[in-house]
């Protein structure tokens, strides 16, 4: 049974399809659907994977936590080699997101961050559910939508959990990603829908 979907990336400049289902990840040629590499991790996943800085691949399990794959190319083809595996951010359908050498995501229900460089935690912050998260990159920001409808602002900085503000949003379980366009703020469920107007710096 497979939840998450086909994913298109870049990797060492070759586009490639990202599929994963129960017993690894496979690497799929947009052109003639052959598969330049494989694999093998058997566990349940849903979440997406990511792309490091430095085109490495990222893929996690409730269950198993999660992999950092170096996936490169040469004169013997393509190898896809386990750098390290971590259990100390086990996301099960709430997405991740890469900043700055760290991913941050849910490990369970609470918020997490750990070091991309060996997969170490840096940090176990508030319980927010199976919430969702949106990356503020330029800002060093992460928007969270807890499962209960609240929005919160939290660092995403690997020095400590600082959760700067959080108010109640919507109501009802909320598994959506909130969505920010320029100052516009939205969030949804499966029982109603909200924006707020953000104020602009210097406004």
């Amino acid at each position: 049974m497979i939840y998450s979907s086909p994913h298109l990336l870049t990797i060492d400049g070759v586009a490639q399809i990202l599929m994963l289902y129960e017993t690894g990840v496979a690497s799929v040629a947009p052109a003639d659907g052959t598969l330049p590499w494989e694999h093998q991790w058997p566990g349940f996943r849903i979440v997406q994977p990511a792309l490091t800085a430095d085109g490495d691949v990222l893929i996690c399990s409730e269950r198993t936590g999660t992999r950092h794959l170096a996936v490169s190319t040469g004169p013997g083809g393509w190898t896809a080699k386990e750098r390290w595996t971590s259990t100390a951010l086990k996301p099960y359908f709430s997405d991740f997101v890469v900043h700055d050498g760290h991913a941050f995501g849910f490990d369970g229900s609470i918020l997490a961050c750990i070091d991309l460089e060996d997969g170490e935690r840096k940090w176990k912050g508030e319980r927010y559910g199976h919430g969702q998260l949106v990356l503020l990159a330029d800002q060093d920001l992460l928007l969270v939508v807890s499962e209960h409808g609240e929005l919160a602002l939290v660092w995403a900085t690997p020095d400590m959990f600082t959760e700067l503000a959080r108010f109640p949003a919507i109501e009802g379980k909320t598994w959506n990603h909130p969505v920010l366009v320029g100052d516009l703020l939205l969030a949804r469920n499966s029982q109603e829908m909200a924006a707020f107007r953000l104020p602009q710096p210097g406004g």
